[in-house]
């Protein structure tokens, strides 16, 4: 708006100031009225000038942020990253795992002849016909092998000593007829416990 004004103003003093010199020449009545209308022109134009130099209030509202101010902007407000002070993660130490002992490998002694005989006596024995642990050690006695050797054999084969038990009174019920208790007694004679005893005699339901 200020500077349609002050064109028209700058239009206007030109015209009246060509015409007021025109008139002066010619002693017109008019000349002073172009003269007042020239100098009122020219204050118009001043006033103009300087309205239009200085931005108004709305364009400085609604100037834009150029990229540059945007920039400068982003780079005076702190990250987040320089707010917060990064902490430094602290590897922790590794705890040595204290050695264990090593589990030392028992060898398994070597068996004599006499031994590995007396294992073989006694598993053909137990496979054939029942036998009490102490009936089948004094078996291999009498085969001539020594206490020691026929106690290591017995010891050595894999028996369920209750079942032979079972077994033992089974051949007797089978034989020969007997009471509960004279079964019983039968049984520890050939070397079982009382506890195998009674439970074998309990199996064949006597």
């Amino acid at each position: 708006m200020a500077m349609f004004i002050g064109l028209i103003s700058f239009v206007g003093m030109i015209v009246f100031l060509i015409l007021g010199i025109v008139g002066a020449f010619r002693k017109s009545k008019k000349t002073k009225r172009n003269f007042i209308i020239t100098g009122v022109c020219f204050v118009l134009l001043i006033a103009a000038l300087s309205f239009s130099g200085e931005p108004s209030e709305t364009d400085q509202a609604e100037s834009p942020i150029t990229e540059t101010e945007k920039d400068e902007v982003e780079q005076e407000e702190p990250t987040e990253e320089e707010v917060v002070p990064e902490v430094e993660e602290k590897e922790e130490p590794v705890k040595e795992e204290p050695e264990q002992p090593k589990e030392e490998v028992k060898e398994e002694p070597q068996l004599t002849v006499s031994q590995q005989n007396a294992i073989r006596h006694a598993e053909n024995y137990i496979s054939t016909m029942p036998f009490s642990k102490t009936g089948l050690i004094e078996q291999l006695e009498y085969e001539g092998y020594s206490t020691e050797d026929a106690t290591f054999a017995v010891d050595h084969i894999e028996v369920d000593w209750r079942e032979q038990a079972v077994r033992h009174a089974k051949n007797y019920n089978d034989t020969m007829p007997m009471s509960r208790q004279g079964l019983i007694d039968q049984l520890m004679y050939e070397g079982h416990s009382q506890e195998d005893s009674t439970y074998a005699v309990e199996q064949i339901g006597l």
